[in-house]
This record gives structure tokens, C-alpha cells and sequence, in this order.
């Protein structure tokens, strides 16, 4: 049976042999004494009970004053406080004060254990849910933290999927290794000054190296030709859009890949439709696409090829102008222009290796 611990506090020891003799035929129920409130407020600090049994009447520390520092203490507040007492009309200030019931003197037996044993009982059950609560409590923070931790390592294995992936597309193409740390990032960058938040931001930091992974499948007397196109060459080239839009396609369910299909399939497209390979125009031009077609172009004629020298920033920004409207969207031409140094500040950070 479960074991119930009782604190009884009375200054007359006559009391306290009543209240012993009313539960010595239950060994279950474990009575602790003090004959004043300082010698229970010691007792309490250092013992676990279910219950107090408080005499009102006490010299020195009464009653009410013991009831109130136990209720000052957090880790005394869940007691039930039983007053005893016969005089009845403190029981508006103890109640008042936290006590939970009250016992009349001279002792009814029954009652007395009656009354006892219901609070021990509550307490007793009140602390075993308390208990269990904070036990479920951690465990739910612990599966938490490990389904955050399986959730960041998912994330960080994307983002490095796409990362690797871009990269790929590097080997066979003659532009540097800057220029996927220098993009990505300048469309980042754009990202968050049109306003996108944080989480979207990144996406498209993350997503935006895929943006030409089809040239892998571009064959390589056209992919790495030095000089220009020929017409037919051109239209083989064009193809890499749509190329590595199918080798992502199918991924709704990855964030950053499926981010990256929609850049892969549309950033060559023009703001006045007269880019590939569907021909769209304006915002339904997808914003990924739209960042993404910026900070493309600003890198690859702001950089070194093997096949060219970097061009003169002037020219750069004097090019980008005039295909502001016509190639690039406006509004985030804008707040390109408006915050070029963020952007140089990018350039200056992912140089070239040599």
C-alpha cells in the first residue's frame, strides 16, 4: 500500500498523543511531530510530507504566521494545510492565506482521519501527475531536439547536394569557381532586399548554383567554344535550361532542389519575353528566376574568363542599365543600383583563386 507522510504541529503535547493514537492502527500513514511553527518550518526543510496538520493557537509563531511562510515557499505551496483549531473565526484569514481545510477541536477521530488521508491522498497523486507531466514534458523537448537536429542535418545535406551539384556544372564549364560562391550570394543578397525573409533567402542562396547544372549534358565542342555561336549553336546551347530543369523536376517535396528547377528552368528569361525557353514576360517570370538572371549576368561580366578579360565595372553597371526593363526586372534593378556596395563587397570577398 502506498506510504502517506503527515506533519503535525501543536504546542500541547496532549494533542499530539490524540492524533497519534488516531492513526497507529494505520502503518501506512507515517506521523512526524513538532511541538512549535519554528521547529515545523525546520522539519520542512529537509522532509518531503503530503500533508501538515497546523494548530491554529501557538505561542510565539501561531498558526497563520507558519501557514504563510510555507506558502511564500515555492517548493512548499503544493502542501495541503489542515488547521486545526476551535476557534472559528480565523478561518476566513486562514483560508484566505492558502489553507485547504480545516479540523475542530476537540478531535472527531473519523474525521480527523478521514480528512487527513483525502489530502495525502490528493497530494500524493497531484505529485505523481506533476511528476509524470515534467517526466512526458522531456521527453517531447528530447524527440524535439532530435527530430530539429535530423531536420538541420537533412537541410544541411541538401544545401550541400545543391552545392556539389553546382559545382559539378563548374568542371565543364570555362567559368571560375568564384562565380557560384559570388552569384549565390548576390542573389542572396537580392533576395533580402526585396524583402524575403530569412528562411527564403537562404533557399535561394542554396538553390541558386543549380542554375546551369544542364550544361553537364551540353557537348563540349559547343559548351567550350572560345568564341561565338553559330545559330544552330546557340539553340543547341539554349537547350541547357530546359535540361536541367528535368534533371531536377520531380522534387517538390526538396526545398532547395525544387527551388533550383525553377531557376534552372527560367533564368535566361527576359522581362519583356524575348528570353528562353518559354518566352515569359514580367512577373510571370518566376522571382527566384528574376534574382537569380541579376546576379548572373553582373558576375559574369564583372569577372575574368578564359576566354576574356573582366570588364570595367562602368560598363558593367552601364550595360545592366540599358537592359533594365527589357532583360532585368526594375524594381529589382532598383534596389540593386541603390545598394551596388553590399554587392562589390561580395565580389571583393569570393575572389578568384589564381
Amino acid at each position: 500500500m502506498q506510504e502517506y507522510y503527515v506533519l503535525a504541529v501543536d504546542d500541547e503535547p496532549f494533542n499530539l498523543d490524540l492524533i497519534e493514537a488516531a492513526f497507529a492502527q494505520y502503518e501506512y500513514i507515517n506521523i512526524t511531530y513538532a511541538t512549535s511553527g519554528k521547529e515545523a518550518l525546520a522539519i520542512l526543510e529537509k522532509n518531503s510530507f503530503h500533508v501538515v496538520l497546523l494548530d491554529i493557537s501557538m505561542p510565539s509563531m501561531d498558526g497563520l504566521e507558519v501557514l504563510k511562510n510555507i506558502k511564500s515557499q515555492e517548493s512548499l505551496q503544493h502542501i495541503p494545510i489542515l488547521m486545526v483549531t476551535a476557534n472559528t473565526e480565523k478561518e476566513k484569514e486562514a483560508l484566505l492565506l492558502g489553507a485547504s481545510d480545516f479540523i475542530s477541536k476537540p478531535y472527531d477521530i473519523d474525521i480527523l482521519y478521514a480528512r487527513t488521508i483525502n489530502y495525502a491522498q490528493l497530494s500524493y497523486y497531484t505529485t505523481e501527475v506533476q511528476n509524470k507531466n515534467l517526466s512526458l514534458e522531456s521527453k517531447v523537448q528530447e524527440r524535439t531536439q532530435e527530430l530539429t537536429k535530423a531536420l538541420q542535418i537533412s537541410k544541411e545535406t541538401e544545401f550541400e547536394i545543391s552545392t556539389r551539384l553546382g559545382k559539378a556544372g563548374e568542371f565543364r564549364d570555362p567559368e571560375t569557381g568564384g562565380h557560384i560562391k559570388r552569384m549565390s550570394h548576390y542573389s542572396w543578397l537580392l533576395a533580402k532586399l526585396y524583402g524575403l525573409d530569412e528562411k527564403e533567402s537562404e533557399l535561394i542562396l542554396y538553390a541558386s548554383p543549380l542554375h546551369d547544372i544542364g550544361k553537364i549534358a551540353i557537348k563540349d565542342n559547343i559548351l567550350l567554344k572560345p568564341g561565338r555561336f553559330s545559330e544552330d549553336e546557340y539553340k543547341e546551347m539554349q537547350k541547357h535550361a530546359e535540361l536541367g530543369a528535368q534533371m531536377l523536376q520531380g522534387a517538390q517535396k526538396y526545398p532547395v532542389l525544387n527551388a533550383g528547377y525553377v531557376i534552372a528552368l527560367e533564368h535566361h528569361e527576359k522581362y519583356d519575353g524575348s528570353g528562353y525557353p518559354a518566352g515569359k514576360k514580367g512577373d510571370d517570370i518566376h522571382l527566384y528566376a528574376r534574382i537569380v538572371a541579376i546576379a548572373d549576368v553582373f558576375d559574369a561580366l564583372s569577372s575574368k574568363r578564359c576566354y576574356k578579360d573582366a570588364m570595367p565595372l562602368e560598363k558593367v553597371l552601364e550595360i545592366m542599365k540599358k537592359d533594365t526593363g527589357s532583360h532585368f526586372d526594375p524594381k529589382l534593378m532598383e534596389l540593386f543600383f541603390n545598394n551596388l556596395d553590399k554587392f562589390l563587397e561580395i565580389k571583393e570577398k569570393f575572389k578568384d583563386e589564381e
